[in-house]
């Protein structure tokens, strides 16, 4: 194992608490005298237990430290070797503090775990809540539309496909009062990479059109319907597949659908 995994693996806290057999032991010392990490996490525990060790075995602890370095064959040079050996108060007091150790980051972990839950569920929770927020404003939206459309002075245009594509059809909701109509092209098909379509509104006497502008944003949206001012005394109404950025007069062989304004 290399130092992070010895450090996650739990065995360093079991060698500073004794339990592990001697072949471990070794295993663990030969690690410490490697890994700068390893040796400085068991004695980041080691601190840890001595801390705690000493509510439950006070003037014992001392003993403590000085005995695991031994162990590892670490004794500092300075030291007086280590002669008093440890009661079963301080084993005792020991092992309550592992245990007390191990539990603590136990709850640690669980308290982290828990918090994540919180936090992913709280994520969850805003985006449902966004998304009802949304669900509410588009019917709302389509309710408006939908009364709209069906205003009695609504002046109702359909236009029919033309010979580049038959099956084509869309249909005009002009409202004068506010001169603006409504585009229904739910019946054109995606226009191809690089073509958009484009909105023409027409008098006859003489054949004049006006752009009423582009549909850039045909493909993504879902209810292909476009509100769009027209302030124009407009007789006819086309559409028009053009290249990217619309064309200053209608490119006739690409005209997709027309429709007369009745009356």
């Amino acid at each position: 194992m290399n130092a992070q995994e010895y450090i996650a693996s739990g065995l360093l806290e079991l060698y500073v608490a004794g339990t592990l057999s001697e072949k471990e032991n070794q295993e663990i010392t030969e690690a410490m005298q490697q890994y700068e990490e390893v040796r400085l996490e068991v004695e980041r525990i080691e601190a840890t237990i001595l801390q705690l060790t000493a509510a439950n075995a006070p003037g014992e602890t001392n003993a403590l430290l000085p005995s695991i370095k031994t162990k590892a064959g670490i004794v500092d040079k300075d030291s007086a070797p280590v002669e008093r050996s440890l009661t079963w108060i301080t084993y005792t007091g020991w092992a309550a503090a592992i245990i007390m150790a191990v539990g603590m980051l136990w709850i640690m972990g669980q308290n982290q775990s828990l918090r994540q839950e919180l936090s992913a569920a709280n994520e969850e929770s805003r985006l449902l809540e966004e998304q009802i927020a949304k669900a509410n404003t588009d019917l709302e939206a389509k309710n408006n539309l939908l009364a709209l459309l069906r205003d009695k002075e609504m002046v109702t245009v359909p236009l029919a496909g033309q010979a580049v594509y038959p099956e084509a059809y869309a249909k005009v909701y002009w409202d004068k009062a506010s001169e603006s109509i409504y585009l229904d092209v739910a019946g054109l098909p995606d226009p191809p990479e690089g073509k958009v379509y484009q909105v023409w509104s027409l008098t006859l006497n003489p054949l004049t059109p006006t752009s009423l502008g582009l549909i850039d944003d045909f493909t993504t949206d879902e209810n292909k319907i476009f509100a769009i001012s027209n302030p124009n005394a407009s007789e006819a109404f086309g559409i028009t597949l053009e290249p990217a950025g619309g064309s200053p007069t209608p490119t006739m062989e690409q005209l997709y659908t027309l429709g007369l304004v009745e009356g």
